[in-house]
């Protein structure tokens, strides 16, 4: 539930405070908060003044805004950072999960390069993934606009309607009571998002990039999401795997603090590398 009359003024909810953020927790936005964006980016890094929403008792960036920072740190490579190929749709729904939230994750980075073939097939995975778990309704009329606004090259349209797409698929899960899924969802989008991020960092390496990786309460969000789903999914291969790296994640950004190496963020690419390899793949 959100808390406060508005996104502006303080840029935080009431009764919440933010400290620092990542690219990939666009997975964990509230539905309509993008609609409320200002239309000029920031002209410095003000973590304080980020819109927020609530999850839980973490708070999160809209994921609009975190992109329109990152520009800021120096017009990073984004087509180097897009993966190649299309992924098969797994077997196994947990992993489903984890790659529908991967695939939206990419398809940020992909509007970023503006690569609208890409854009166009990224929007196409998402509906076959969708419809793997049973949610394809809910982004049917999503993956048409993110086709037909790729190629008008309206990548401000793009950007909201894979926005969109995440909370429709999320609605739509929690709606057949299928919560933790969709916290699988969240957290393969940030998994994929943090590897970027991490890649950015490390290629341009600024402090106020690697800012950005503190999020300890994050990582423990998401540590704490996985100790708390039904007992088949924690023994998942994949999911326990992933719960691993969390704690070896988790005690990197909090002994860093605002101040995380190039050392430490290539230590996270590494991790959420491996991890997003087994999403994608399957894991060995």
């Amino acid at each position: 539930m959100l808390h406060g009359k508005s996104l502006r003024g303080e840029g935080i909810f009431s009764g919440f405070s933010m400290k620092q953020i990542s690219l990939l927790t666009l997975l964990v936005s509230v539905s309509g908060v993008t609609a409320l964006l200002a239309d000029t980016p920031p002209k410095k890094i003000a973590i304080s003044d980020f819109p927020a929403a609530a999850v839980q008792d973490v708070v999160v960036p809209v994921p609009s805004e975190i992109f329109a920072v990152l520009d800021k740190l120096g017009n990073p490579n984004w087509k180097s950072q897009l993966r190649d190929g299309k992924a098969q749709t797994p077997e196994d729904r947990a992993r489903t999960a984890l790659l529908l939230g991967n695939v939206i994750a990419e398809g940020f980075v992909a509007v970023e390069a503006e690569d609208s073939e890409r854009v166009k097939e990224l929007g196409r995975q998402v509906l076959t993934l969708a419809e793997a778990i049973n949610v394809r309704k809910s982004v049917i009329a999503r993956s048409k606009s993110i086709t037909d606004k790729a190629d008008q090259r309206d990548w401000k349209g793009v950007r909201a309607e894979f926005d969109g797409a995440l909370q429709d698929v999320r609605g739509a899960m929690q709606e057949l009571n299928d919560q933790d899924l969709s916290q699988l969802v969240s957290l393969g989008g940030w998994l994929r998002g943090t590897e970027v991020l991490t890649s950015i960092v490390q290629n341009g390496f600024s402090r106020d990039g690697a800012e950005l990786l503190h999020q300890p309460e994050l990582v423990n969000y998401f540590d704490r999401c996985i100790g708390s789903m039904g007992s088949r999914l924690r023994k998942n291969l994949l999911v326990s795997e992933i719960r691993d790296v969390l704690r070896k994640i988790g005690p990197i950004v909090n002994q860093g603090g605002e101040n995380i190496s190039i050392d430490q963020a290539k230590i996270i690419h590494d991790f959420t590398h491996g991890v997003n390899q087994q999403v994608v793949n399957g894991v060995n």
